[in-house]
């Protein structure tokens, strides 16, 4: 059965699900590819053309498609690129003149999910606004509205209308040996883990060119093997290859759209510790706006606290990349990122880009003649407690008064020398809850007092505790 109209399709990153049920069902995608589509091609039924590409799962082939099928069939010339990266496709978008891009990936996820993301033709990711519209298509479509959308429209053989071709993936990668100028990377030793992602053969032929002396880990792209034991999700595996012999080590999702990266002894520094290292050098070299730079609400206010050493602010946003870029782009900034690695650099990329963040970490330790863990040691994290609470509803947090006199406490008690962040998931039925101090103990009991009052309020039964991946 494919999904039902009304059913929430997009998250905080793109659509998402298991392959084969909805809403990553053939109805669906082809429900909406076509709403994308009539979105697209204008009243006189120009063609448009739209790039896709995606992961290494074994079911990007089918998805992809499906998209180019139904693109094709409402005059969407599509420009398949195979295996690429998501910010390959966000990339070549507006170079290409493209109209949009569909990348289908499911990022860190397991090997039998898998997700569509959609971008602009600015390579920019679409709104929540646009989304929700393409939302309203596809109900509208699964009860036969949408086809007066289309009506009068060519229905060509969808594969006239369908090229493939890795020639751009080309363009992309030059981009990226671009983005470190005339910067080598001669003498460093460098891990890479792909994760039998999009980045499998790519980012360590790049790490090569430019001189380093790379050993590469899950190199080989294999859909069923993704992010199973390798990658971002499982960190330690590289951290353990650069602690044997290596001076950095860079680990990657599914698309490759964020980096984990590891110092010369085998420690693992999340995206705060990379942003610090890379708007530290950008600052003092005059090259941050702000000066200043973009985090979520999740990242540590240690990260904070070491940048106002140098004189660069900290604005805050909601979690997501979109959030981050978003937030660049309101407040005119160049550099933010997440604490998963999604890290972006709005004078290089529109989007996150792991294979880009690690060439810039690199060429900074490169050129700078310090090892990342010396880079990295002003950065001071506070204790950080996170806790997940099932609930059987969403209310706002601000009509619970027992949640509230909680939350009104452990605020007194931080007393400005730490943060409490709650918030509902995007993705799953719980409450997050986020708190962080200079005292572990003391966080960590604040944190099971506020669970505990949101159990109590709002909990779910232990039966009806949702399963799914978390961001």
């Amino acid at each position: 059965m494919s999904s039902a109209p009304g059913t929430k399709l997009f998250g905080t990153d793109g659509m998402r699900g298991t392959f084969g049920e909805p809403p990553l069902d053939a109805a669906t995608v082809r429900r909406l590819a076509h709403a994308l589509a009539d979105q697209l091609v204008s009243a006189d039924g120009a063609e448009v053309d739209v790039v896709i590409g995606g992961d290494t799962r074994t079911s990007t082939p089918q998805i992809c498609q499906w998209i180019a099928d139904a693109l094709g069939e409402r005059r969407v010339r599509v420009l398949d690129l195979g295996v690429a990266p998501t910010p390959a496709v966000a990339h070549l978008v507006p170079r290409l003149g493209a109209a949009a891009g569909v990348v289908v990936s499911a990022s860190h996820n397991p090997p039998a999910d898998n997700g569509i993301k959609i971008f602009g033709a600015d390579g920019f990711k679409l709104s929540p606004a646009q989304e929700e519209a393409l939302t309203r298509a596809v109900a509208g479509d699964a009860h036969g509205q949408g086809r007066a959308a289309s009506e009068g429209r060519s229905h060509a053989p969808p594969r006239e209308r369908r090229v493939v071709d890795r020639e751009p993936v080309g363009r992309y990668l030059e981009s990226l040996l671009g983005s470190v100028g005339e910067q080598r990377l001669d003498g460093l030793r460098i891990v890479l883990d792909s994760g039998h992602g999009a980045a499998a053969g790519l980012a360590a032929e790049l790490f090569r060119q430019l001189g380093a002396s790379v050993h590469a880990l899950h190199d080989q792209p294999d859909g069923s093997r993704i992010n199973v034991g390798c990658g971002s999700t499982a960190p330690e595996v590289v951290a353990r290859a650069v602690a044997e012999a290596g001076d950095l080590g860079f680990a990657f999702d599914g698309d490759a759209d964020r980096v984990i990266v590891c110092d010369s002894r085998g420690v693992v520094h999340d995206g705060d510790a990379v942003l610090y290292v890379w708007a530290a050098w950008l600052a003092s070299r005059g090259e941050l706006p702000g000066p200043a730079i973009v985090a979520t609400s999740m990242s540590n206010l240690g990260l904070e606290r070491a940048l106002a050493r140098h004189g660069v602010a900290v604005v805050r946003c909601d979690v997501g990349d979109r959030a981050v870029v978003e937030t660049l782009r309101r407040e005119r900034l160049r550099l933010g990122g997440e604490q998963s690695g999604h890290l972006v650099d709005l004078e290089l990329a529109t989007t996150g880009d792991g294979i880009l963040s690690a060439l810039q970490i690199a060429a900074i330790v490169a050129r700078s003649g310090v090892a990342l863990e010396e880079l990295a040691r002003p950065l001071e994290r506070y204790p950080q407690v996170l806790r997940s609470i099932p609930v059987h509803s969403r209310p706002p947090f601000e009509s619970l008064p027992e949640v509230q006199s909680v939350v009104a406490d452990i605020e007194r008690r931080l007393a400005g020398d730490g943060r409490l962040v709650l918030r509902y998931s995007g993705t799953e039925r719980v409450a997050r809850i986020m708190i962080e101090g200079p005292d572990h103990d003391q966080v960590d009991a604040l944190a099971s007092r506020l669970g505990e009052t949101l159990a109590r309020a709002i909990g779910a039964p232990r039966e009806e505790v949702p399963h799914g991946s978390v961001r």
